[in-house]
Order: C-alpha cells, then sequence, then structure tokens
C-alpha cells in the first residue's frame, strides 16, 4: 500500500509554500488509513493529521509554536483529504469524512476527547466496512 503519511507528506511538498518548509521529515503510524483500506487511507490520514493540528501534535509539520499556522495547516489538510475522496467519486465516504470532521469538533468543544476518539472509530469503520 505505501506510507499514506509519505503521501500526504508528498503532496505538501509538491504544494510548495509555508507548510512545505514545515515539514519536519517524521512521520508515525497510521492506524485509521490503515483499518479505512488502500482506497482511502492516503484521505483518511491527511484528514486525521487535519484533525491533530487542531487539537493534538502533528506527525508531520513543526507547527506548534505557530497556532495560527496550525490552524491553517489543518484546514488544508482536511480539504486536502476531501478532495482526494472527491477525486474518487466517493461522494459518501465525503460525507462519512465531514461528518467524522464535525462531530470531533462538537466533542473537542465540549472537551470531550473520548467522544472524538468515538467518532473517529466509527467514521472509519464505516469506511471500511464500505470497502
Amino acid at each position: 500500500m505505501g506510507n499514506p503519511l509519505g503521501k500526504v507528506e508528498d503532496a505538501l511538498r509538491a504544494d510548495g509554500g509555508l507548510l512545505a518548509a514545515a515539514l519536519a521529515g517524521t512521520r508515525g503510524p497510521t492506524p485509521h488509513g490503515d483499518l479505512a483500506g488502500e482506497r482511502h487511507a492516503t484521505a483518511v490520514e491527511a484528514i486525521r493529521e487535519g484533525y491533530l493540528l487542531h487539537y493534538g501534535a502533528s506527525r508531520l509539520l513543526a507547527v506548534a509554536d505557530d497556532p495560527d499556522l496550525a490552524l491553517l495547516a489543518g484546514d488544508r489538510l482536511y480539504a486536502l483529504g476531501l478532495a482526494e475522496l472527491a477525486a474518487l467519486g466517493d461522494l459518501e465516504a465525503i460525507r462519512t469524512m465531514a461528518s467524522v470532521i464535525a462531530a470531533s469538533a462538537v466533542a473537542h468543544a465540549a472537551h470531550d476527547s473520548t467522544r472524538a476518539d468515538r467518532a473517529w472509530e466509527t467514521g472509519v469503520r464505516t469506511l471500511a466496512d464500505e470497502r
């Protein structure tokens, strides 16, 4: 399958600009993409990276000292992942991942990271079931 985070990193590098300059050269495990399956893995990991930039620590970008850039980078990665799903023509996957983004935002606004984790698990399992 290849590393889905490597593909996300390649896309950011190809875009150039601030995010390419902020690439840290580190990666981590990709359990969400792995569970979603090869067809959706890169999109899911791009969206997961966007989520981590909003609510945690990035696996790809060194932006922790610039919260504004982290927020913008997160939005960019959400868009990258959703565009990847659109390129596949998979409207149901777009709906699923948009719901994950929304549900996790609501959960974090309520300071409920457990609910955010459940939203991710449910969404990714839905994609896995669609295979």
